[in-house]
């Protein structure tokens, strides 16, 4: 009798359990039912789920690639957009949590190939999913879920996020961001001092739609050739655990400032560098000193597979001086990649940090390169319009020196113009961006083509739209 009361009581609880996992047909569906009434108690964790902030954005990107004579152009539409969603603190805690998609309208054939030089649109492919160019659809990315903990005016965050220092950085120019996986932290130890570092275990990069171990991102982007000039084959073939951070910024009086970082890729690669950015009245200057070795045998035992040659290493001096003043910002830039060996960082995490940068091309890969690049920007008073006007000159060295030019790259000039307008008023959070680029080709070529394609003697143009919500 006492059995089956038990028996009983098991069904009755039972059954009550399979009605709440189950959505019965003609009720409202409520997987997002929440909670009807707001929390008012401010030390909940309910009240720090209700009162965070949603955050949006749609973008679209027209991009196109006008190469000389016969060579093949292309063109891409991408449209996108994304949500992102923080609580607000609990006890010094956040949660974060962010995705985005991607379309590709109307663009042109990412797979295809240049029949002269056997190579794929260089700058077009990344607004889309460089491991896959075929994909068209299931181009979608969870990029950012951390849990974050903030102490004063410092915090630090664990999971997927953004982060944006010299070496590893967002380099936002195509549809999305590189982002990164690990321990993350920027502290401020006084109001002059800031640390700022971590330990980080993948990195997505851009261009792509997955996550991969630090060792395994390194090669995603093209691979180049390797010192003695055979091709690169460290894609898939790096050992590491992960990359270690260290940056520290003192504020100097009158708006002067020193930086120093220090990036180790275990098993890889040590590169560190000193910063100081002066200013006088308008007048500002700056210099970068930043130098590289390899660790172990640069990623890989195999001379063929590695990634940082473990014969080489890199110097580099960087320098600005300009004018400052109202509307206007001015600079003359210089940088000297010394002949030691190459400046290597990889793409996949960032653009370079040197004064002399110009989007739509680095000068990583190279050693014994001489930088001049000239920058004005102008702000308008009248209008949410900024201009971009800077040109430049980059002798490398010679495309069949293959222990300094890692990529085939001629010396060339190159011009960009960019304009900004940010609308306000109905249109508030759209703005509108226009980019031109053109690379003329200054060095020896040999009359094959490879030299030339998406390289120099080529014109690049970007319209971007973005909405922010």
């Amino acid at each position: 009798m006492q059995k089956n009361a038990l028996f009983i009581l098991f069904l009755v609880l039972f059954s009550a359990t399979l009605v709440a996992q189950h959505q019965e047909i003609h009720t409202p569906p409520h997987l997002w039912k929440g909670k009807k009434s707001v929390a008012e108690d401010s030390t909940s964790l309910l009240f720090a789920f209700k009162h965070g902030k949603v955050h949006g954005n749609l973008r679209y990107f027209f991009m196109a690639t006008e190469n000389q004579d016969h060579l093949t152009d292309a063109h891409a539409n991408a449209m996108g957009g994304g949500l992102f969603y923080e609580t607000a603190s609990f006890r010094g805690f956040q949660f974060g949590v962010g995705g985005y998609f991607i379309y590709n309208v109307g663009s042109s054939d990412m797979t295809h190939i240049d029949p002269y030089t056997q190579t794929v649109s260089r700058y077009e492919t990344s607004l889309f999913d460089l491991e896959n160019l075929a994909n068209k659809h299931d181009l979608d990315r969870l990029e950012e879920l951390y849990l974050k903990y903030n102490f004063k005016k410092s915090h630090i965050a664990l999971g997927k996020q953004l982060i944006n220092t010299p070496f590893i950085n967002l380099q936002d120019g195509r549809m999305r961001p590189t982002e990164v996986g690990g321990l993350f932290g920027e502290i401020f130890p006084g109001k002059k001092n800031k640390l700022e570092g971590g330990y980080l275990y993948e990195i997505s990069p851009r261009g792509t739609v997955d996550w991969y171990a630090i060792g395994e991102s390194i090669g995603i982007y093209p691979n180049g050739t390797n010192v003695n000039g055979t091709k690169g084959n460290y894609k898939g073939n790096i050992e590491s655990n992960g990359v270690y951070l260290l940056g520290y910024t003192h504020q100097l009086p009158q708006g002067n400032s020193l930086k120093l970082w220090n990036v180790y890729v275990d098993n890889v690669f040590n590169t560190s560098m000193l910063q100081w950015d002066l200013k006088r009245g308008a007048w500002v200057a700056g210099v970068q000193y930043t130098q590289q070795h390899a660790v172990n045998e640069g990623g890989n035992e195999d001379p063929t597979k590695t990634y940082f040659s473990p014969d080489q290493h890199s110097r580099v001096i960087s320098t600005k001086v300009g004018y400052e003043s109202g509307n206007w910002k001015t600079s003359l830039n210089y940088t000297r990649i010394t002949a030691e060996g190459r400046y290597l960082m990889p793409r996949e995490w960032g653009r370079d940090p040197f004064y002399t940068f110009m989007p739509r091309e680095r000068n990583e890969g190279f050693g014994d390169v001489n930088a001049y690049v000239g920058k004005v920007n102008y702000a308008f008073a009248k209008a949410p319009l900024k201009a971009s006007l800077s040109y430049g000159y980059f002798q490398l060295p010679d495309v069949k020196n293959y222990a300094l030019n890692k990529y085939g790259l001629p010396s060339y000039t190159q011009l960009n113009l960019d304009l900004t307008y940010e609308f306000t008023d109905f249109l508030e959070g759209l703005e509108i961006q226009a980019l031109y680029v053109h690379k003329a080709n200054r060095g020896n070529t040999y009359e094959n083509e490879k030299y030339i394609i998406n390289k120099v003697n080529m014109s690049n143009y970007n319209l971007i739209l973005n909405f922010h919500f």
